[in-house]
């Protein structure tokens, strides 16, 4: 009991590398009394946190990537969603975490930005082993059909089968890794929240958006959240619907589901593990 205590008092003092507390200021925001979602009003704790990190993006020097900003800048132009959660900490201190989704500059992991939920390129992960199985048989298939010989094509067709059954199931271990909170501390799958939506499979790069990976790490570490939003930043892709700098709502397609879980009873004030 007496360790337990002492490790709940070392935890609380440890302070959270990000966390990002708002920068002084004479003027003063209203907290929300309910968790705000962005769906075209914007909360200006999550104006004021928006502004704090694209002031960032425009100035730092810690990473490189080709958002399209900057002319003669090398490297493929990818334009990239970035979202602020506005949380409340156990000691009752208001600011708030940044996340970007799917990569940035190559990586899963910096400074500023909350983790990912499930880290895809760890190395001598399952999935490495399951992509270099995936590229023997793309390799085999490849080899056999150089022959042109008909005597190789039911072994292609076998091994055209065992591919896509490999992939399916190398996709559908990926999803089962990818584990989300909600403000009760109950916890499921990307294949469980998808099914539980009617949905066949969860679609490529679920789980990967800005807006789970904030919830999470604000779940894990007992961070009540505030209000959030997301922003484009950089050139639009061909498409030419994201504008740079402007807020849109979390995607219905891939975030969806994930939040209609993660947000079950946030307002629930019978919930009190957070502050």
């Amino acid at each position: 009991m007496v360790e337990s205590k002492i490790r709940k008092k070392t935890l609380l003092k440890t302070k959270d590398t990000f966390f990002i507390p708002f920068k002084p200021s004479t003027k003063v925001f209203p907290i929300p009394s309910r968790f705000a979602l962005y769906e075209g009003d914007l909360h200006p704790l999550c104006e004021r946190a928006a502004e704090e990190l694209q002031e960032y993006l425009k100035d730092q020097k810690e990473w490189k990537h080709n958002f399209g900003l900057s002319p003669g800048q090398e490297g493929i132009v990818i334009g990239k969603m970035f979202g602020v959660l506005a949380v409340q900490t156990q000691q009752k201190e208001i600011g708030y975490l940044a996340a970007f989704s799917g990569k940035l500059a190559g990586g899963n992991h910096h400074a500023k930005f909350v983790p990912p939920v499930f880290d895809l390129l760890t190395d001598k992960s399952f999935l490495n082993q399951g992509m270099q199985e995936l590229t023997r048989m793309n390799e085999e298939i490849a080899i056999l059909e150089e022959c042109k010989s008909a005597a190789y094509d039911e072994q292609i067709h076998l091994l055209k089968t065992a591919r896509k059954k490999h992939s399916i199931s190398l996709q559908k271990e990926i999803f089962d890794h990818y584990h989300f909170l909600n403000q009760a501390g109950e916890e499921k799958s990307l294949n469980a929240i998808f099914a539980t939506a009617s949905y066949k499979n969860p679609p490529s790069g679920a789980g990967e958006c800005a807006g789970p990976k904030l919830l999470q790490y604000a779940f894990l570490h007992h961070m009540k959240p505030l209000a959030m939003a997301e922003f484009w930043w950089g050139e639009s892709p061909k498409s030419d619907f994201w504008k740079h700098g402007h807020f849109y709502p979390c995607c219905q397609e891939k975030c969806e589901p994930i939040l209609a879980h993660m947000l079950e009873g946030i307002d629930d004030k019978e919930n009190t593990w957070l502050p």
